[in-house]
């Protein structure tokens, strides 16, 4: 029987109380991709107050708005729940080329934050999560386990896992068993 899924409804509701010390669902957000290249980068910082991140898989931002690298031309922005950046985006790029599309339907966060953090990434992703190669700041788009995701260490143990609301309860699943061995 499949899962229906009810707008507004956390896909970590029909877990039922499965939890790992550290792993919690990200704060409310809400969530665009903005893609475009030459001419967007001085309307958009006058809009979300800081630059774009221009350094490849590095993220910028202040207070609740933050902008994260995914490629030369595309970025995903977070900000409070209702900011409607797309509206306000589209009118400071105006004519230049660009798209800016809400995806807060299909995507959700978590958090993941304590100290063997990066030991329990690495049980489900290929990527070197040591300080020196995977610092604060930076984010990418990368699979873990069988699951596209977003990752960003926004703190020493901390990350923000960005996934699609349909791999959610899988990739809780993942991390919680991963964690088991940390217990």
């Amino acid at each position: 029987m499949s899962d229906v899924i009810v707008a507004g409804r956390s896909p970590f509701e029909a877990l039922d109380g499965l939890s790992m010390p550290g792993l919690s669902e990200a704060p409310d957000q809400t969530r665009y991709i903005l893609r475009g290249r030459a001419g967007i980068h001085a309307p958009v910082a006058e809009v979300l107050g800081f630059a774009l991140p221009t350094d490849a898989c590095r993220a910028t931002g202040t207070g609740e708005r933050h902008a994260l690298w995914l490629g030369p031309d595309e970025w995903l922005l977070l900000s409070p729940p209702g900011d409607r950046l797309d509206k306000a985006l589209a009118f400071a790029i105006g004519d230049v080329p660009h798209s800016v599309v809400e995806v807060s339907h299909r995507q959700v966060g978590m958090i993941l934050d304590r100290p063997e953090a990066a030991s329990i990434l690495s049980v489900g992703c290929a990527l070197d999560f040591d300080p020196a190669a995977f610092p604060v700041g930076m984010c990418t788009r990368t699979m873990f386990a069988k699951a596209e995701v977003v990752l960003w260490r926004t703190g020493d143990n901390r990350f923000q896992i960005e996934v699609w609301r349909s791999f959610a309860d899988y990739l809780w699943r993942y991390l919680v068993l991963a964690g088991a061995e940390f217990a």
